[in-house]
């Protein structure tokens, strides 16, 4: 089940209480805005972040981190030394973009390597 299905059902979820403690609001607060799509928490199940963060109406303001490969230059370490510093001075989130070289090995690495 997903966390906007959860929601719907009027469930909190142990992420939702995680961000809700984390962002001094009521889960209830939470689950309520997932629901109605302002809030969201990136979360998949398969890949189980240690940091749990929610973004949208009402939540301090988060800092992302874009980074991935592309077919001019395609070094999976750089990207992994990107994301780890990336974190280290705060981004709460890190997106992949990858777009040239061994995609899914970058993914994999850097979702193995990466507590967001």
């Amino acid at each position: 089940m997903t966390q906007l299905e959860a929601a719907k059902r009027g469930r909190i979820t142990v992420q939702m209480r995680k961000a809700a403690r984390s962002e001094g609001v009521p889960p209830e607060s939470i689950r309520e805005k997932i629901a109605q799509g302002r809030i969201v928490i990136p979360y998949n199940k398969a890949h189980s972040p240690k940091m749990i963060c929610a973004i949208g109406e009402g939540l301090t303001t988060k800092v992302n981190a874009n980074l991935g490969t592309s077919s001019d230059y395609s070094s999976i370490k750089d990207e992994l030394k990107k994301a780890k510093v990336s974190i280290s001075v705060g981004a709460h989130t890190v997106m992949d973009l990858s777009t040239g070289g061994n995609i899914s090995q970058a993914r994999k690495t850097i979702l193995r390597n990466c507590p967001v």
